[in-house]
């Protein structure tokens, strides 16, 4: 049997509020679970002790005996320091998009006018 350590969602519509919990990866998403293992709001302020709480041992027995965790819990796990941050890359996530790569060059090019016709505009004045 496949575990994994997950989000559950429950809460109201656009009002989103989130267990993490230990279920068998055959169960769906908000379905059957083996174990409550913590909670995530994330309406919350990201600054608040509210926000995520986890029952960081119990997380840890379910990881020895085989547990996944899923991306968005193993980052809450690497933001409570329980284990060590993985590299990730997506390098063309920083990449500016078709669109903002035409403004940046329009941009760079009319400073580039400007800077160009200043030092003109102050010659004619100086004469």
């Amino acid at each position: 049997m496949a575990i994994k350590i997950r989000l559950a969602r429950g809460g109201s519509k656009k009002r989103p509020f989130y267990r993490i919990v230990a279920a068998d990866s055959r169960m769906p998403r908000d379905g059957r679970f083996i174990e409550k293992l913590g909670t995530y709001n994330p309406l919350l302020p990201k600054d608040s002790e509210e926000r995520v709480k986890m029952d960081v041992e119990r997380i840890q027995y379910w990881m020895s005996q085989g547990a996944q965790t899923t991306d968005r819990v193993a980052r809450f796990l690497e933001a409570a320091g329980v284990v060590e941050k993985k590299e990730r890359s997506n390098p063309k996530k920083a990449v500016p998009g078709k669109a903002a790569t035409e403004r940046a060059e329009a941009k760079a090019a009319k400073a580039a006018d400007a800077a160009d016709a200043a030092p003109a505009a102050e010659e004619a004045t100086a004469e």
